[in-house]
């Protein structure tokens, strides 16, 4: 059994207007298991939020990370910390 983790992660980058939260949330929808969302942020970053078990968060943060991305990712840094939990499902803010 896995552990249930709160993944928080800032993706630099040319990751605004070009899909990037809605291609996010569908890779989260396919691994499964998994509830938060994809924010766009001010200064053009895209800020994930992604609660579940352990290993389906890595795996969405592998994916922020390589090249399937829509746009262009500079650079992803992630905090980990325990789930807060009153998300409903995946969303797109």
């Amino acid at each position: 059994m896995s552990e249930d983790v709160r993944l928080v992660a800032w993706v630099r980058g040319q990751v605004q207007g070009v899909g990037f939260r809605w291609f996010t949330r569908a890779r989260a929808l396919e691994l499964g298991g998994m509830s938060g969302f994809a924010l766009n942020l001010d200064d053009g970053r895209v800020q994930v939020v992604a609660e579940g078990p352990r290993e389906r968060c890595e795996g969405l943060l592998d994916w922020l990370r390589g090249d399937d991305t829509p746009g262009r990712v500079d650079g992803v840094t992630e905090i980990w910390d325990t789930p807060r939990g009153g998300y409903d499902g995946f969303a797109i803010r």
